[in-house]
């Protein structure tokens, strides 16, 4: 496999993961952390130390806003028990 490929095959997998998570809101991170050892909020942090990396500047709210597909406090509101 070319190294391409393997990058759209990457991504496409964080974008299902990404949308699963944003489908079943009824997961708390806590849940997520106690088994997985991550959440989203690592995921956020993840996702902000690669723009980091690229010299992409996006502050943590904006990373956790496109892993959460709405702000943070919003989500909050709605899903966390």
């Amino acid at each position: 496999m070319d190294k391409q490929t393997q990058i759209e095959l990457e991504a496409a997998a964080f974008r299902r993961l990404l949308a699963h998570l944003q489908e079943n809101t009824d997961v708390q991170n806590i849940d997520i952390m106690n088994l997985a050892g991550f959440c989203r909020n690592c995921l956020a942090k993840w996702y902000l130390a690669a723009a980091e990396d690229k010299g992409v500047e996006i502050d943590y709210d904006q990373a956790r806003e496109h892993i959460y597909d709405m702000p943070y406090t919003e989500w909050k509101e709605k899903y966390q028990r």
